[in-house]
């Protein structure tokens, strides 16, 4: 739209140069003629221009825009080439944005552009449909709108020197524990049901369940904007054990960084959404990719947990024996309300009562 906006107004002067010219050089009749031969060519020009620019930005190729929650940024890294070099991805290129989900798909919702969008949290993509940017159908495929598969795992430092193996480990004296902000990062949401949800699986009732967030919050001492900002806050030296991902916790590995990690007995699935904005054709190919053998293959490299069988590498996942999903403490509509509401919600009170932020 911009450039055809430019070209309109370049052929607008050049028409009205020419005609000014044409006014002082000829005689009445030879003027007529010398109108319609530079309106005629100037016209020529302007559409030619215009096919141009169409050719240039759709012809010969496409640009998407991925806004994604803070983790798999690694991930595309592998992802995306792979992608482009498919027939489906020839000449298709990328712009990326990774961050918190919550600030991520609230930025999507206010107007940060975006075609591939690949959150945390089932809720962020609910935010877009609202919106009337997703489709209401985004979630009714053989994978249910998950791109991914993970579970919350405890990382500590090496040696493990506190003991660190059990969710009832994070709340002894003395031990200092770091998690994202729940109001900006769905990670951290994430971290909190996985606690949560593993004292009911103990035979605790939902009240003592509660007492346990709030004794663990007790013992936090860090609560970055992300999942990856809180890594890095732990990989720098601040606290005794870090709540997260078990894909950041395999990658920190793989990068030498001096932790280890502990997969709890109970433990919770983590399901991350991915969704097509509007309905752009090189973007649904992208999200097909990512759903298909060869791509699940790359994720699981990355450390991922394929959302698909026969996946190469999905069988080196231990299986936690207690390991459950968000159904099985409400579901995220319930479990937001009741957690999270910035008013009344379980969670935002513990944090308030604490001097810690939810504004989101």
């Amino acid at each position: 739209m911009t450039k055809r906006v430019k070209f309109s107004r370049i052929y607008a002067t050049l028409r009205t140069t020419a005609m000014f010219s044409t006014k002082i050089v000829f005689p009445t009749k030879k003027v007529t003629m010398f109108k319609r031969t530079a309106t005629a060519l100037l016209s020529l020009i302007a559409a030619a221009l215009v096919l141009s620019a169409c050719g240039s930005s759709s012809g010969g190729g496409k640009n998407l825009a991925l806004v994604a929650y803070s983790t798999p940024k690694g991930a595309y890294e592998k992802l995306i080439p792979a992608f482009e070099a498919t027939p489906a991805g020839k000449g298709v290129s990328f712009s990326q944005s990774y961050g918190g989900s919550g600030e991520q798909s609230r930025a999507v919702a206010n107007g940060q552009h975006a075609d591939v969008v690949n959150f945390s949290l089932e809720p962020d993509v609910e935010r877009l449909v609202k919106a009337g940017q997703v489709s209401p159908t985004w979630n009714q495929n053989a994978t249910h709108g998950f791109v991914t598969n993970s579970v919350v795992v405890i990382m500590v430092r090496k040696g493990n020197p506190k003991h660190i193996t059990t969710w009832s480990d994070l709340v002894k004296p003395g031990v200092q524990v770091v998690t994202p902000n729940p109001f900006t990062s769905g990670g951290a949401r994430w971290n909190i049901m996985a606690g949560y949800g593993a004292q009911l699986k103990e035979g605790k009732s939902a009240t003592e369940a509660q007492a346990y967030l709030k004794s663990l919050f007790h013992n936090v001492v860090s609560q970055d904007s992300s999942a990856r900002n809180s890594l890095q806050t732990f990989t720098a030296g601040r606290g005794d054990a870090l709540l997260g991902y078990e894909n950041e916790a395999i990658a920190a590995k793989k990068k030498g960084e001096e932790v280890e990690y502990v997969i709890p007995k109970d433990t919770i699935l983590i399901q991350a959404p991915v969704a097509v904005v509007g309905t752009s054709k090189p973007a649904q190919e992208f999200v097909k990719y990512l759903l298909s053998p060869a791509g699940q293959a790359i994720w699981a490299a990355s450390g991922y947990r394929p959302v698909i069988s026969g996946v190469p590498g999905a069988s080196t996942f231990p299986t936690p024996s207690g390991l459950f999903t968000i159904d099985s403490v409400g579901g995220w509509k319930n479990v937001t309300k009741q957690f999270f509401d910035p008013e009344t919600g379980i969670v935002t009170k513990i944090e308030q009562s604490l001097g810690v932020s939810t504004s989101k």
